[in-house]
């Protein structure tokens, strides 16, 4: 009964569940340690917090949960500007990411006219494509605000 209840309060216990994955207790604290995170992480940052929690999660065991949720869609990797690699969970519709290169959030967008581009470089170059992502990079509104003009 608190799987089911803890299922439906954290989407990403509730896609493995969903998904037909045992509910282990490595693969809950790093469901909770994401759920906790406002924005993009990195897996040295969950290491560092499940290690100060003593938690118990081994590199390799955070980096299987880690491939797993990206395999079922619930975190996405982002290859950051400055060449690091970090997650950030998201629905599992086809989406892009808008990501604040100051602070780390990110948010979730929609299409926005992206497919017919794609569709339109797929027509020209005669590949099919099969998949794509967007990233974008810039200021949050919170930063932005934070952010005073150089005199």
């Amino acid at each position: 009964m608190v799987a089911r209840m803890q299922s439906s309060t954290n989407p990403i216990v509730h896609a493995l569940d969903s998904a037909g994955y045992r509910l282990t207790a490595p693969r809950r604290a790093v469901a909770t340690l994401i759920a906790e995170h406002d924005g993009h992480f990195t897996a040295s940052e969950l290491e560092a917090v499940a290690r100060s929690r003593r938690l118990g999660i081994s590199r390799a065991t955070l980096f299987r949960a880690l491939d797993l949720l990206t395999e079922l869609r619930v975190v996405e990797r982002l290859d950051l500007p400055s060449g690091e690699h970090a997650y950030v969970p998201c629905a599992p519709a086809h989406h892009h990411h808008v990501i604040c290169s100051r602070c780390g959030r990110a948010a979730d967008v929609e299409d926005s006219g992206v497919a017919e581009a794609v569709a339109e470089i797929s027509r020209r170059s005669g590949y099919r494509i099969e998949s794509h992502r967007l990233e974008l990079f810039g200021l949050c509104r919170h930063c932005q605000a934070k952010t005073t003009p150089d005199a």
